[in-house]
């Protein structure tokens, strides 16, 4: 077969379509959110849309609304629960500190023995004014005021924004149902207009489908399982075991610092106060427990899956976090698997090249 030439008039379709592409980008970029995030879950349900199929496989219409109804029973109904549990426990949380603060329980608190000589030490090396005790007081509490107007603030938004939040879902869902029932489809176009062999395109939908997997997986989950100990232990010390579990799992996606940022401080609280009891096991639940967690269960999860390096994992997770937010954490792996995908497809393709240039 003669190998295919470029000519004028070819050149002139790639580029219409260029730009129509990329108007067609500019209407769906709004949305394009719902419509990946629609794309992953799609992927993670498949195989219980496969079951569901096969009971009814003259209905495929049924079959994707049986299964978009259980996405929506499965995730969003306990989220929203969850959210208004969260959401409470916050506001109440809030008024506690500011009675404490403001009762005489800070004061108190910071007259031990062992804060005081923190405090002395602090002022004899600090290059600026002594700490007074009395203005540390006044000023947590005007902070306690701040945060508590702002965690008011962005509750009644969030209820404030339930229309929008229900709007997305409903695009989601919409999405995801054309997916499901015309995934042969989809995929059989895709694979006819890209111009790879079919090797190739088994090579980057196979790496897509794992690692957006694994990505869900290896981050959500992980998230999950340290809120849920978390919170257990949390429990058990006195405080609240749903609203500071559901802080360990946000603070689970913070690189570094993690759990470490809720559990810490209520350890040295505990130890303060007397309760060192508590505080040795909080410590040791958090380092031994939700720390293996952290260092076991998500390179397990999400390395084991991708056969990404431990660097280049860290990185994407990273990275994806800070661009993209949230979805970050799956949108980041799939970005550097597909690069690397096709950075094996460019070392066979142009092997002979690149071997000549090893040994010239």
């Amino acid at each position: 077969m003669d190998s295919f030439k470029l000519k004028p008039h070819h050149a002139i379709l790639l580029l219409a379509l260029a730009i129509a592409f990329y108007a067609c980008y500019l209407l769906v970029s709004p949305y394009l959110g719902s419509i990946i995030l629609a794309a992953i879950v799609a992927l993670l349900v498949l195989p219980l849309h496969a079951k569901i199929e096969s009971y009814m496989p003259a209905k495929p219409n049924l079959a994707s609304v049986v299964s978009c109804t259980l996405v929506t029973v499965v995730v969003l109904l306990p989220l929203l629960f969850v959210t208004i549990a969260i959401m409470n426990e916050g506001i109440n949380f809030m008024g506690n500190a500011y009675d404490w603060l403001t009762n005489g329980g800070a004061k108190a608190f910071l007259s031990h023995p062992y804060i005081q000589s923190g405090i002395s030490l602090l002022n004899k090396w600090l290059p600026f004014e002594s700490l007074k005790v009395d203005e540390l007081v006044q000023q947590a509490a005007v902070k306690v005021t701040q945060l508590s107007s702002s965690f008011l603030s962005a509750s009644t938004g969030l209820l404030g924004d339930v229309a929008n939040t229900v709007l997305s879902f409903s695009l989601m869902l919409f999405v995801l149902f054309f997916f499901l029932r015309d995934q042969q489809t989809i995929v059989s176009s895709i694979r006819h207009i890209i111009p790879l062999s079919r090797s190739q395109e088994e090579m980057i939908f196979n790496e897509v489908k794992v690692v957006a997997k694994s990505a869900v997986f290896g981050a959500f989950l992980t998230a999950l399982a340290q809120g849920a100990l978390g919170g257990i232990a949390m429990a058990m010390a006195g405080f609240s075991g749903l609203f500071w579990g559901s802080m360990m799992a946000f603070a689970s996606f913070i690189p570094f610092v993690g759990t470490a940022m809720i559990w810490l401080p209520a350890s040295i609280y505990l130890f303060i106060t007397g309760d060192w009891q508590w505080a040795l096991f909080l410590i040791a639940w958090g380092v031994l427990v939700i720390g293996s967690i952290d260092n076991f269960l998500r390179p397990w999860l999400m390395q084991g899956s991708t056969g990404m390096s431990t660097l280049l994992l860290f990185f994407s997770l990273l990275g994806g976090l800070q661009l993209f937010g949230l979805i970050g954490l799956i949108y980041g792996p799939i970005i550097f698997a597909v690069t690397l995908v096709l950075a094996r497809l460019y070392e066979i393709e142009f092997k002979d090249f690149i071997e000549q240039q090893d040994n010239s």
